[in-house]
């Protein structure tokens, strides 16, 4: 993966590789309403990536539009240099894998796949036959082709649909939430196995999803989607551990996201004398005042906020640690969720809602805290 440095929406690392697919301002709108607006992406060659969002956020049309399916409102669609913008999507040289699989009732495992080719001659030389039967080996479906799709199991269906897809080798493989309909057991097995087939064949993969663990969990690089634009390009460390905004710090993830102002600043509490670019502010957030360090190297696009900035900053509920008096935020507790390894723990400290990771039961009034450098600086402002 590349640098986990980066800032808002940015797409720094795509120019570590030639891309494959090069979205330059492309927006989409329906009769006045917005899809997609000003989007930039560059996907580089073999990458897998991986388009996240809530409902509405413009990721699956975004995938629309590089299919061809949908022409952009404005901007350039680039595969590997050439303009595709007019190019209709039989002629891309894509795959793709819908959400409902897509299969044909009345063919068999075998004809369906075979249907992929209907284009193209198989590539390598290979006969249909031995291309189907070459697919259906590389998902794992050894056996199946005389079989009708219907009496395969849903996970089944859908590396059918999948091998499909690869049949004519294509460039790019897309899939739209292909596992949205599998339970949660067949998904996290599916995406591994989707992931291991994505690296065997080092074909460019475009991936929509709403989960965000799903996305974390297979891509080289994640865009994290809102209101119809990237909120945050990234690799999945970075997202998770940095997010660049509020939106994408409560999306990806459970977090404590706080707000204040800077009442001074502590530099050597955060270790490496004056000259380290780590620095520690102190933020008053109503009454309580919270030591955050900043790592100007690693936050050159908030930089190190001064005394009378607001600031925003989060800390992941694994890094809230109970009966830890540093940074110590005194809350009742309201409610929780045994997970199984751990317990989510839902906390009320004096009106404002805060989640902790704990191995063992909490109840009544609790004394919670932080590290420092646990803590990140989302924004900002005046």
């Amino acid at each position: 993966m590349g640098s986990e440095r980066d800032a808002p929406a940015a797409d720094r690392d795509a120019d570590a590789g030639p891309p494959a697919v090069d979205l330059a301002g492309v927006s989409k709108h329906y009769d006045g309403t917005v899809a997609v607006e000003d989007v930039d992406l560059r996907i580089r060659e073999g990458e897998f990536f991986t388009l996240v969002g809530p409902s509405g956020c413009g990721k699956t049309t975004t995938l629309r539009l590089i299919a061809g399916f949908e022409a952009p409102t404005e901007g350039r669609i680039r595969f590997g240099g050439r303009d595709v913008s007019g190019v209709p999507p039989e002629e891309r040289n894509v795959g793709v894998v819908f959400q409902n699989y897509a299969l044909f009732p009345h063919m068999t495992v075998g004809e369906n796949v075979g249907y992929g080719l209907r284009f193209s001659e198989p590539p390598g030389g290979a006969s249909r036959a031995e291309r189907v039967r070459d697919l259906l080996d590389l998902v794992d479906l050894s056996g199946t082709a005389d079989r009708d799709p219907e009496s395969l199991s849903g996970g089944q269906q859908q590396r059918v649909a999948m091998a499909r897809a690869l049949a004519p080798g294509p460039d790019l493989l897309l899939l739209d939430e292909p596992m949205s309909a599998l339970d949660a057991r067949l998904r996290e097995r599916l995406r591994l196995q989707v992931r291991e087939i994505q690296r065997e064949l080092g074909i460019t993969t475009v991936y929509v999803t709403h989960d965000q663990e799903e996305a974390l969990s297979v891509s080289d690089r994640v865009a994290v989607m809102r209101g119809g634009t990237p909120e945050q390009v990234a690799p999945p460390r970075s997202v998770y551990r940095r997010p660049a905004s509020r939106f994408v710090a409560e999306f990806v993830g459970d977090n404590n996201v706080f707000e204040g102002v800077v009442a001074g600043t502590d530099d050597e509490s955060a270790g490496g004398g004056t000259d380290s670019p780590a620095r520690t502010v102190l933020v008053d957030i109503g009454g309580e005042t919270l030591r955050v360090a900043v790592d100007e190297r690693e936050d050159a696009a908030t930089g190190t906020p001064g005394p009378g900035d607001r600031v925003t900053f989060c800390v992941r509920p694994q890094h809230l640690r109970v009966g830890r008096a540093e940074n110590g935020l005194r809350a009742t507790v309201a409610s929780a969720e045994f997970l199984g390894e751990t317990t989510r723990v839902h906390l009320d400290c004096d009106g404002r809602d805060l989640v902790v990771r704990a191995e063992d039961p909490l109840d009544g009034t609790v004394v919670v805290g932080f590290d420092p450098e646990d803590a990140h600086v989302i924004d900002v402002g005046d």
